[in-house]
């Protein structure tokens, strides 16, 4: 009873002082969770104030009453860091630094392109990235398809008309320098061997036919250097060794650009199926004394692409006719295929056998191009005059001049 009496006493002055009993307890309990709210909500308060400022100052526009047109280029090979640096000295972010580190985080450094942009200052930091990183729709490259069996004009035309070129003569004068590209050393050993004088263009022949991937910026310069790049990876050390055995077995001395010279005349001579056989024909003629006879020499020269030539086609004065100078021509007659190199250099061993080598063909099927070979210059004659109708109604059905 005592001590009943004595808690109602404690109670009753506790209920004067604070209240209720049941709200003083609550109270304490309540207390530290409210000022634990209290300093959050100014904790809060004070990072989202400092958060606005924050974006206001490096994430939101520079300005974003503006509507100023900012021209922006981002060259090929740019780094992050660069384009932030030249972005923020154009006005249209705030802080370099800021731009570098939000992009890297975000993933962006690796997926900014080349190109050329219009931006402006109303545009926040994520909006310059979208738009950097979808690109400005002109492509940062191209390809371009070189044909085997094209001369270098062939392929200054192409380009022409591609557009990747303004004119033909911007890339053929490059193709007459041969002292500009003598530190490739196929160029380089037709300087030495004085054959460089003698051509039309002493490029031509090593120009590798293939389908490229250039930049839409490359200028002549850049595409003639990747092309002879190119050879260089056709022709290979395997090449050399074939080089070595053709001439122990021939008793030749043949060099690599004879062999370019060949393979440009086997590609304009004949299809693939024929290329190693008319190889064969053109050494059997080369050993025995003969001129090579090549009506595409004569084309090269002329210009005329009729099938049926004329006693004063074949009579032009030029060291490229093979009709009236024996050996080789001055130089190659187009850029040769891979295949027409192989031929060259492993012509079809069944037509040289001795005394029975074919030393003769003429074009049999003139919409296939398919040949007729002949060992004899009689046969020769019969099959030339069984099938000169044939190229003289091609001739007259394709208007050849």
């Amino acid at each position: 009873m005592r001590k009943d009496r004595q808690l109602t006493r404690e109670q009753t002055r506790a209920e004067r002082e604070y209240g209720p009993y049941w709200y003083s307890v609550l109270w304490q309990a309540v207390r530290p969770f409210l000022i634990w709210l209290c300093a959050g909500l100014v904790a809060l308060g004070v990072l989202t104030h400092a958060a606005r400022q924050i974006r206001h100052r490096y994430f939101d526009a520079a300005d974003a009453g503006s509507d100023e047109v900012v021209p922006f280029t981002v060259s090929s090979g740019m780094s992050l860091s660069r384009v932030a640096d030249e972005l923020e000295k154009a006005g249209l972010i705030s802080n370099h630094s800021v731009f570098r580190y939000y992009a890297d985080f975000l993933g962006y450094s690796q997926k900014i392109q080349a190109g050329d942009y219009a931006l402006n200052r109303s545009m926040n930091m994520q909006a310059i990235l979208d738009t950097l990183t979808t690109g400005d729709g002109k492509p940062l490259v191209r390809n371009i398809t070189v044909i085997p069996g094209w001369t270098v004009t062939d392929i200054a035309a192409y380009l022409r008309r591609e557009g990747v070129i303004a004119r033909d003569d911007d890339f053929l004068t490059l193709c007459r320098d041969a002292v500009k590209y003598g530190s490739y050393y196929y160029i380089h050993d037709i300087l030495e061997g004085g054959k460089a004088q003698a051509r039309a263009y002493p490029l031509e022949g090593y120009l590798a036919p293939d389908t490229y991937e250039i930049y839409t910026s490359a200028s002549a310069d850049d595409i003639v250097r990747k092309l002879l790049s190119q050879f260089g990876a056709v022709f290979t050390d395997e090449d050399f060794e074939r080089l070595d055995a053709l001439n122990a077995r021939l008793r030749l001395t043949l060099t690599q650009d004879d062999i370019v010279v060949m393979a440009s005349m086997i590609e304009k001579e004949a299809k693939p199926d024929d290329y190693a056989k008319v190889a064969a024909v053109f050494y059997n003629r080369l050993k025995s004394g003969m001129t090579l006879g090549s009506d595409a020499t004569v084309k090269y020269v002329t210009g005329v692409t009729r099938l049926a030539l004329t006693d004063s086609d074949t009579q032009v004065a030029s060291p490229y006719n093979t009709y009236l100078n024996r050996g080789l021509p001055a130089g190659p007659i187009c850029c040769p295929s891979p295949a027409a190199i192989r031929a060259a250099l492993s012509p079809e061993e069944s037509y040289m056998k001795a005394g029975q080598e074919y030393l003769y063909f003429c074009t049999r099927e003139p919409e296939s191009g398919q040949l007729y070979f002949s060992r004899t210059y009689e046969e020769h004659q019969q099959a030339v005059r069984q099938y000169r109708p044939l190229w003289e109604a091609y001739d007259e059905k394709h208007q050849s001049p």
